[in-house]
């Protein structure tokens, strides 16, 4: 396919953008996508593919809906860049000013965090920790994750390094509820979708209505998530994470938010959403996310250092500066990019779980979109999908996971019972016909028998396409369960699945 073109010759990008587009999804199995392109002095492009359930006859447009997950988090970021305008809140405000029983673990955390805090990943909390109440439908609500946050231990000192997290941007959304007095699904409603004309977008997967909605599709196994042939899986979200992750839009109506970024708060009739203070306030680097040696042959893409904003990551590109995020949920991705200092942006949907293809596509959308040398993007992604198939073969071998050596040291009834995390809340272990059996109590989805995997170990087996299985060791002193454990089971699951973040002791 053709690599580079100039930006003088619209409509041989725009060929080479579709041709780009349709060898990554025939290469990777992409049942359906969309693409919106802003570029400047030149007609936006936009572009629907495919469809939107493989096997089926109803085509993706540009008005079908696609869950955007994480790109949310800069929606977020307007919201509050809003107040910030309005003089309602400031960026270093202390956040117990607005939720009082706002509590994290350290004491000096507590009382130091600020609402600039809460959005760029440097609390201290372990990576992706809380997910566990929101990758699948459950219990919880937001108030149950600001309760959560004291019973995380910190893996670092409060603002020394970056780990993402979702739970701190669901508290943003509470003190967005505190201040103007509604929830974030209504604030951004009324605040930025309305005057952006997009009248289907949601920021609450729950507020979808209507059926053209783009399917989900991930690879199952075997024999793993991420293996194994595409097949349709069903989404099953809750409100709980809307400010991290909650809203679905469709590509022609995020269009209008990516010339809104691009004019730094303003709308086309000269009306602002948020002031260029702000515009530039949401692209200044906070937290380091990594640094190196910048672009090699190899890797064009690295860069001399990557950094996390309000709501955005940024770094360079090929000399340029880039900003970029990405949303993942069950069987969808999409990837948001702007090079705001040349009038470039991209959004790209797409209704099946390829996370590294669709980094690679960005990159070679915006290669095209440059002018730049060639490179085989196509090629770098099945490189790393790869690389990280291949550690599963490497534990597996040709078969399941094998069980690593040991046995059940008590009766398997002495494991039974009800145990309690001190966030998460109750499992229950309960033994019939000589089995263990496990359900996950705030995760309905979460229910399966226990197989024998090591000493005092047991493993899941979720129904196909719940979730990520996990390992459950029970710790054993004076020949009763003191504790409960849990780690995911394989190398390539999602931090999301945080089972490693559970520590069960029993109820009674």
């Amino acid at each position: 396919m053709p690599s580079s073109f100039s930006l003088v010759e619209p409509q041989a990008v725009e060929a080479a953008i579709g041709e780009c587009v349709e060898s990554f999804m025939d290469a990777f199995e992409i049942p359906g996508a969309a693409i919106v392109v802003v570029r400047p002095d030149q007609p936006d492009f936009l572009r629907a593919f495919g469809y939107r359930v493989a096997g089926k006859s109803e085509r993706v447009d540009l008005d079908t809906r696609f869950a955007i997950a994480s790109n949310s988090k800069a929606f977020l970021a307007a919201c509050l860049a809003i107040l910030v305008d309005e003089g309602r809140i400031g960026w270093d405000d202390p956040v117990i000013r607005y939720l009082p029983d706002f509590e994290m673990h350290d004491p000096v955390a507590t009382h130091a965090m600020t609402i600039r805090d809460l959005l760029v990943h440097r609390s201290g909390l372990p990576l992706g920790a809380g997910d566990l109440a929101q990758v699948r439908r459950s219990h919880f609500t937001a108030e149950d994750v600001l309760r959560s946050l004291r019973h995380f231990k910190p893996e670092r000192g409060f603002r020394s390094g970056y780990a993402y997290d979702n739970c701190l941007y669901i508290v943003a959304g509470l003190v967005l509820k505190a201040v103007t007095g509604l929830a974030w699904s209504d604030f951004v409603a009324q605040r930025v979708f309305a005057p952006l004309g997009m009248t289907g977008a949601v920021g609450d997967p729950t507020l979808v209505q209507g059926g053209n909605v783009a399917g989900r599709h991930s690879r199952l196994g075997p024999p793993v998530i991420g293996m194994g042939p595409v097949v349709p899986v069903a989404a099953d979200e809750t409100s709980v994470n809307g400010p991290a992750g909650g809203i679905v839009a469709s590509p022609a109506e995020m269009l209008a938010w990516l010339h809104v970024q691009l004019g730094r708060g303003a709308l086309p009739d000269g009306r602002r959403l948020w002031s260029e203070t702000q515009a530039n306030e949401m692209w200044t680097p906070q937290t380091i996310i990594s640094s190196g040696p910048g672009p090699m042959p190899d890797a064009p893409h690295r860069t001399v250092m990557e950094a996390y904003a309000l709501g955005w990551g940024v770094a360079d590109f090929r000399g340029h500066r880039m900003l970029t995020h990405g949303g993942q949920l069950a069987g969808q991705v999409t990837r948001t990019a702007l090079l705001p200092d040349d009038g470039i942006a991209i959004g790209l949907y797409t209704n099946s779980a390829e996370a590294d293809a669709l980094s690679a596509l960005r990159y070679a959308i915006l290669d095209i979109l440059l002018g730049a040398p060639p490179f085989d993007w196509l090629a770098a992604a099945r490189h790393a999908i790869a690389e990280g198939q291949a550690e599963v073969r490497r534990a597996l071998g040709e078969g399941d996971f094998p069980a690593p050596e040991g046995t059940a040291s008590l009766p398997l009834q002495a494991y039974a019972g009800r145990y309690r995390d001190s966030w998460y809340g109750d499992i229950l272990v309960t033994e019939a016909g000589g089995k263990l059996a496990i359900d996950f109590l705030p995760t309905p989805a979460f229910v399966s028998e226990l197989e024998p995997f090591g000493t005092d170990s047991f493993r899941t087996r979720f129904a196909y396409g719940v979730g990520e299985d996990a390992i459950v060791t029970f710790a054993v002193s004076s020949g009763t369960v003191s504790a409960v454990t849990m780690k995911a089971l394989s190398p390539l699951a999602d931090f999301s699945f945080d089972y490693h973040h559970l520590g069960f002791v029993p109820t009674a």
